[in-house]
Parts: C-alpha cells; sequence; structure tokens
C-alpha cells in the first residue's frame, strides 16, 4: 500500500517562505525535503483533459510518482486555468507556479530567436523538427530562454504542424488568392498570408467559430485537433495540409523551484520529463490520425496541397524578419541536416 503523505505545493511553500523575513529558497523547502511531506508540482495545460498535453502530463505525473515512491507527485489544472499561456510562463519565471506543456509562441517575448518557430516553412517535417529541438540548437535556445526568463525547459513535445480550413479546396498557392483567412496577432503570420496572395485578418480564437459561420472571414490555421475539438468542421468543408508551420512545446518547470529540490529529487524531475517526452509526440501523432479519421467521417474534405507553390513566394518574409530574429540561427535551422 502506497503510504500516505502530506501535501505541500511547492511553489506555494516557496512563495511563503519568501514572504518571511530574508527566507531563501532553499530555507524555504527545507521541510519539504526533509519531513517527509509529499512534494505536489502545479503543472498547467492549455488543453481539456484527454488530450494530447494531458496524455504528457499524466505519464510525467506516473513516472514522478514511480521515481520518487510518491515523495513527489503532480497537480494538473486544466484549460489555462491557472492563466494564459505568456502569464504562465511569466509565473514560472518568479516562482508562483511550479510547471508548464504550453505552446512555445509566448517565449519569443525573451529570445528572440523563437519567433523563428512563426517562418513559414522553416521546418521540413517532424523528423527536422526534432532533430533541431533534441541536438545542441534545441539545447542551446533553451539555455537563452533560461537565462532570460528564469524557466528550465526539460523536454520538447508539440502542438504540431497547422492545417487550413476552407470552404473551397486549396490545392495550390493559387487557391488561396483573396480569400480572408484567420491569423493571430502576429506580424510575421500576417506577412506569410499577405505572401501567398491572402488577405489575412487578425481575430481572437474565441471569435473564430461565430467569424467562419457568418461569412466574416474564410478559413483559419490550426491543428487537425483543434479543428476537431473546436467543431470547425461544422461550418467549414474543406482541409487543406499546407503545414507551413510547426509550433513546438516545451514541458518547462521554474528554475527556482527546479533548483530548491535536492538532487534526487531534481534528477526524478529531468528523468520524468526524459520518459514522457516521446509518450507526448506520439500523442499528438496518435490524436492528428484521430482527427483527420472524424472529420472526414463528417463530411469534410482533407487535400494535400502542392506545398512547393507556397514556398516559393516566402522569400520575402525571411528577408523582412531575419535580420530582426536572427539570421545566423534560421540559417542553421534551415539547412540542417538530419
Amino acid at each position: 500500500m502506497k503510504k500516505l503523505l502530506k501535501v505541500t505545493s511547492l511553489a506555494a511553500a516557496l512563495s511563503l517562505g519568501l514572504a518571511g523575513c530574508g527566507a531563501s529558497s532553499d530555507s524555504a523547502n527545507e521541510s519539504e525535503k526533509d519531513t517527509g511531506k509529499q512534494i505536489v508540482l502545479d503543472l498547467s495545460i492549455p488543453e481539456p483533459e484527454g488530450a494530447k498535453f494531458d496524455v504528457t502530463a499524466k505519464a510525467f505525473k506516473e513516472e514522478l510518482e514511480n521515481l520518487t515512491d510518491d515523495q513527489m507527485s503532480v497537480k494538473i489544472h486544466y484549460n489555462n486555468s491557472l492563466g494564459g499561456e505568456r502569464e504562465v510562463f511569466e509565473l514560472m519565471g518568479i516562482n508562483s507556479l511550479d510547471m508548464g506543456i504550453i505552446s512555445a509562441g509566448p517565449m519569443g517575448n525573451w529570445v528572440t530567436e523563437f519567433n523563428m518557430f512563426d517562418l513559414p516553412f522553416l521546418l521540413d517535417n517532424r523528423e527536422h523538427a526534432y532533430a533541431v529541438l533534441d541536438g545542441e540548437i534545441g539545447d542551446e535556445l533553451a539555455q537563452k530562454f533560461e537565462d532570460a526568463a528564469q524557466v528550465k525547459v526539460l523536454g520538447w513535445v508539440e502542438n504540431g504542424f497547422v492545417a487550413t480550413s476552407s470552404n473551397n479546396a486549396i490545392n495550390s498557392v493559387k487557391d488561396v488568392k483573396g480569400l480572408k483567412i484567420r491569423v493571430q496577432e502576429n506580424e510575421v503570420q500576417i506577412d506569410t498570408w499577405k505572401a501567398f496572395g491572402a488577405d489575412p485578418t487578425p481575430m481572437a480564437w474565441t471569435e473564430v467559430f461565430t467569424g467562419l459561420q457568418q461569412g466574416v472571414i474564410d478559413g483559419h490555421s490550426n491543428s487537425l485537433a483543434t479543428i476537431q475539438t473546436s467543431k470547425i468542421y461544422e461550418v467549414q468543408s474543406h482541409v487543406a495540409l499546407i503545414e507551413d508551420r510547426f509550433s513546438p512545446a516545451p514541458i518547462a518547470i521554474s528554475k527556482g523551484i527546479f533548483e530548491g529540490l535536492t538532487p534526487d529529487q531534481q534528477e526524478a524531475v529531468l528523468k520524468a520529463a526524459e520518459y514522457a517526452e516521446p509518450i507526448g509526440r506520439q500523442a499528438n501523432e496518435d490524436k492528428v490520425a484521430e482527427a483527420a479519421e472524424f472529420i472526414q467521417k463528417e463530411g469534410v474534405v482533407i487535400t494535400e496541397p502542392d506545398r512547393e507553390s507556397f514556398k516559393t513566394k516566402v522569400e520575402p518574409v525571411y528577408e523582412k524578419w531575419a535580420p530582426q530574429i536572427g539570421e545566423e540561427m534560421i540559417d542553421r535551422v534551415r539547412n540542417f541536416e538530419y
């Protein structure tokens, strides 16, 4: 039978310790290290229970419990209930939240090079993406983020490549000419769709379904899994696998929280993340396959357009943004052999 332990949220304990006169993170966590209380790491994800990040989080939780004989555990918080993606990073950076599995998009606010993941066709496929992230480039990016944001990247999973929904078949770049395509409030995405010949329209995600339903916009880009869960198939008849952007997602922990753990606890966290990483990657593949099958049964036509026709249009985007994001890093990623 598993030993019943008192539960202590590590970020909460650290915050209380810091509120004391001159308390350090080491002293704040000393009691949790030595008195047998269970350390519970609060982990935020933007998705609901059962989604791909939940699969990753649960694998991490179960392995951490196994490695520490239940001395450490994880409480998963769903649907951004602890804050939006940027806020989650900020909270981890000030030791107010233990962990998060979220999109890498907001990381560009701290390290400019992370904005390169918004560039079109930076990565050819998942093999290219993970060769980059699992190698020295991924390590360099993670270290820069740790230094700038005080958040430690433990591993990389994904939101995956984006597909584009519409009410017409998209077989080449000619087919998006003049279409009002919803984009995020992101200048790189706006410039990309302008280069494709479309009419990019920034819009909050909460307005997208209604916007598509009412014809305010003609289409949008997102993962197949999100197209399914958001029921976009109810208002769009086609999905094109343009796959112009790949969105990595870090398994991350507050640097201060991590450094407040004992060496054995740190090793357990690292090993649990290493265990969860391939499970999370496979979860996204599985969810994408399930989504593709589901939306096709609902009547959606999935096409694989001529991606080269889109690629011929993107050099102006690189000419504008590469100097701002980091030409050397972009060249290393685009030309990475895998």
